[in-house]
C-alpha cells in the first residue's frame, strides 16, 4: 500500500522533492496554509492513508515551500484511540521516508505536568515515555526499512533541538525542553495518573507522536518534536478539561508556532 500512496503523491506533486515532513497536531493545522506555491491532497484520495476523526485535524497533505525550502505538511494525524492500528497511525511517516524525506518535525497538543509550564507554552520534546501499550515496530521486521532493534538513546535529535532553541532565542520565544508521556486515550488522565507520570519524570502528556517517532527513527529519519501546552493536566489546576479548550489554545498560539516553524525548517534543511 505504501508504493501505491507514493505513486499517487508523485503524480499529484510532480517535480517537488521535499526534504522535511511536518506533522500538525490538534488545532495546529494553520501552518499548512502559509506555504508558498502549495499543492494539497486530501488523505481520502491517498491509498491506505487513515483519515482523522478527531476535531482539529484537517486531514490533508500539503506540499509547498518555506523561504525556498520544500516541505511536506500533514495537517492532522490518526490516533490509536480512533481504532486505527499502530501501522495505520504511522503510515504517513513510512510514506514520507519512501518519498526520500530525511527529517520529520512533529507537533502536538499536550497537557502540562511540569508546574513551571502554562497554557500556550511551546516545549521541545527531549525524550519520551511510551505508555500506550503497543508499538508499531512489533511483528516481523523488514530489514530493508530498518534494524530489528533500533536504538532510541537519541530519539529526538540533539542537533535539531539545538537549531530550534537557537531560532527561538533569536525570536525571543521561550522554548524549554521536556519529557513527553504518551498514553492511549481517548479520556484525559486522572489526577492520580498525573501524579504517577510526574513521579516517573514526565513533563508533558498526550495521545500521539511516540508511534511516529519510533517509525521515523527505525527508518533513519531525524526527528524534532514540539508540544503546545494547550491545557494543564488533571490535578495541576482546579477544574475539568475540555477538548474545546485544547483547540482554543492552539488557535491562540498559532502565530507563534508558525513563526517558529518558518524559522526552523530552512535551518534544518541546511544542516
Amino acid at each position: 500500500m505504501t508504493d501505491a500512496a507514493v505513486a499517487v503523491l508523485k503524480e499529484r506533486f510532480g517535480a517537488r522533492r521535499p526534504g522535511i515532513a511536518v506533522v500538525l497536531g490538534s488545532g495546529l493545522g494553520a501552518f499548512a496554509d502559509t506555504l508558498e506555491d502549495r499543492a494539497e491532497v486530501p488523505y481520502r484520495q491517498i491509498p491506505g492513508w487513515p483519515v482523522p476523526t478527531a476535531a482539529g485535524h484537517a486531514g490533508k497533505l500539503t506540499a509547498g515551500r518555506v523561504d525556498g525550502t520544500e516541505v511536506l505538511v500533514m495537517a492532522g494525524r490518526a490516533h490509536l484511540y480512533e481504532g486505527y492500528s499502530p501501522q495505520q497511525v504511522t503510515f504517513g511517516i513510512r510514506v514520507a521516508a519512501a518519498l526520500g524525506l530525511r527529517a520529520v518535525v512533529l507537533t502536538n497538543a499536550a497537557g502540562g505536568i511540569n508546574p513551571s509550564y502554562s497554557q500556550g507554552r511551546l516545549v521541545l520534546i527531549s525524550d519520551h515515555i511510551n505508555l500506550q501499550g503497543t508499538n508499531p515496530l512489533a511483528g516481523p521486521n523488514d530489514d530493508a526499512l530498518g534494524p530489528r532493534f533500533p536504538d532510541m538513546s537519541e530519539a529526538y535529535s540533539a542537533d535539531c533541538r539545538r537549531i530550534a532553541r537557537d531560532a527561538a532565542a533569536e525570536m525571543g520565544i521561550d522554548l524549554p525542553e521536556g519529557v513527553y508521556a504518551a498514553l492511549l486515550g481517548p479520556n484525559y488522565e486522572t489526577p492520580a495518573e498525573i501524579r504517577y507520570l510526574r513521579t516517573i519524570g514526565a513533563d508533558l502528556v498526550g495521545m500521539s507522536t511516540v508511534p511516529e517517532v519510533l517509525v521515523a527513527r527505525h527508518m533513519g529519519l531525524r526527528v524534532l518534536a514540539i508540544s503546545c501546552v494547550t491545557n494543564m493536566a488533571a490535578g495541576i489546576l482546579p477544574g475539568p478539561i475540555d477538548h474545546s479548550e485544547v483547540l482554543e489554545t492552539g488557535e491562540r498560539v498559532r502565530e507563534t508556532l508558525v513563526r517558529l516553524l518558518r524559522s526552523v525548517l530552512p535551518k534544518l534543511e541546511a544542516s
